[in-house]
């Protein structure tokens, strides 16, 4: 077994009915993770998936981003803890409604989901608090940004400050390329979260994530995972949500979990504090490991999809009772139990994902996989299965090494079929 983090265990909570938001990738593995957990009597998730509808209630026709309709369901289904999965609902203000209406929630406030939901503010945080990042620049006129641009040197980062589906951001050596994204960002491509734009210096080397739970002041760090963002083998192709994770990694630079501890994230949570906003939930760092050191490329407000499909079946942990610890602001007296167990999550997309998914192919085969299925991006329409999105299922492997783990993640993939299905077949495969 792997432990991290000092003290003892999180200590058991009460039973807990809990109520998840979000109908994704990641919700599906929070909720595999929550329905596992001997505290949690039962689990209803809003709006759910196919997947989440096997382990609880789902109640449909509900938007996450309307907070008041989703802080009215919290009341009237008595729950004891809301879980936030997604990112919008966060920005939208829902935590601070559930938490108006009096019912315990987890997820950071509007305030401290400004990091994820402005990539200026984020910026801005990441600066007053000491964390290394890339030397960046914000415009909210077309014509001072293309001159930016037009002074500098490639690749070029531009991003859209705010919320995107992780469709905001273009990475290329092609300068009027970049010119083009700036025009169509702020032409409203991306509607008013292209607005302003962020431009970035590059940074190259491989990319890690770390996700952390937050009580506010401290931190619990969960295991890195590395993910994949281009759609096609060998990094190539278009930027997508992710492809594929696998957990552990084994070459960490040395002391990163110490660093990303005392030298990102408790000062981001001390910087937020001393504006007046006390983080609570989920944080995700994600790294650039560059030669000159890890350098800081972005922060979410919640857990990395595909990379929660990965680390979350490696947690013995009782997530509720973390989560418990966190909102009580007693995480620095915690103590995280890991297996020791690889997992590899390979993505299976539609076809014409990222650009024009096509909806409605019936999927099959998953009956016959040993690996865990996440669903994503599915519905059940007359009784069948069928694709509803762009990435549809995360097939998770598990085994005692990460080659282990990707054999079965694999052989499950090559046992699943729908119409012109998208993945990757290298992922992990440099492990």
């Amino acid at each position: 077994m792997g432990v991290r983090g000092p003290g003892a265990p999180a200590a058991p909570v009460t039973f807990v009915k809990v109520l998840l938001v979000g109908g994704g990738g990641r919700e599906h593995a929070i909720g595999w993770s929550l329905a596992r957990d001997p505290a949690v009597t039962e689990l209803i998730s809003l709006p759910g998936n196919p997947g989440l509808a096997q382990l609880g209630p789902i109640i449909e026709g509900i938007a996450p981003t309307d907070v008041g309709a989703v802080a009215a369901v919290a009341v009237a289904q008595g729950v004891d803890l809301v879980v936030v999965g997604p990112e919008a609902p966060l920005a939208a203000g829902l935590v601070d409604a559930l938490t108006a209406r009096g019912v315990r929630v987890f997820g950071p406030t509007r305030a401290g989901a400004r990091l994820e939901s402005s990539k200026a503010y984020a910026k801005q945080i990441m600066d007053r608090a000491g964390a290394p990042t890339a030397r960046w620049a914000a415009f909210d006129a077309e014509a001072p940004a293309i001159e930016h641009l037009r002074a500098a040197d490639g690749p070029y980062v531009v991003k859209a400050d705010g919320l995107a589906a992780g469709k905001g951001v273009l990475v290329t050596s092609d300068r009027t390329e970049a010119e083009a994204w700036v025009t169509n960002c702020m032409s409203g491509r991306f509607g008013d979260a292209g607005r302003t734009v962020v431009i970035e210096e590059y940074l190259s080397g491989p990319e890690l994530s770390i996700f952390a739970i937050c009580d506010g002041s401290s931190a619990t760090l969960l295991e890195p995972a590395r993910d994949y963002k281009r759609l096609l083998d060998r990094d190539l192709g278009p930027n997508t949500g992710g492809m594929g994770a696998y957990s552990p990694v084994a070459d960490l630079p040395e002391g990163i979990m110490d660093f990303t501890a005392t030298k990102v994230i408790e000062p981001v949570l001390a910087t937020l504090a001393a504006d007046g906003h006390r983080y609570v939930g989920f944080l995700y760092v994600g790294y650039v490991l560059t030669e000159a050191g890890p350098q800081v490329l972005e922060f979410n407000c919640r857990l990395g999809d595909p990379e929660t499909q990965v680390v979350l079946p490696r947690l013995e942990s009782s997530l509720v009772s973390l989560i418990d610890a966190a909102l009580a602001g007693s995480l620095s007296s915690t103590q995280v139990t890991w297996s020791d167990q690889a997992a590899v999550n390979v993505v299976l997309a539609a076809d014409g994902y990222p650009v024009a998914p096509r909806k409605g192919d019936r999927i099959s085969g998953l009956a016959a996989s040993d690996a865990l299925i996440f669903h994503a991006g599915t519905t059940d329409e007359e009784g069948a299965l069928v694709t509803a999105g762009g990435r549809v299922l995360s097939v998770v492997g598990r085994g005692p090494s990460v080659a282990a783990a990707r054999r079965q993640a694999y052989d499950a993939v090559g046992a699943i079929s729908f119409s012109n299905m998208q993945y990757r077949t290298d992922i992990a495969e440099e492990t």
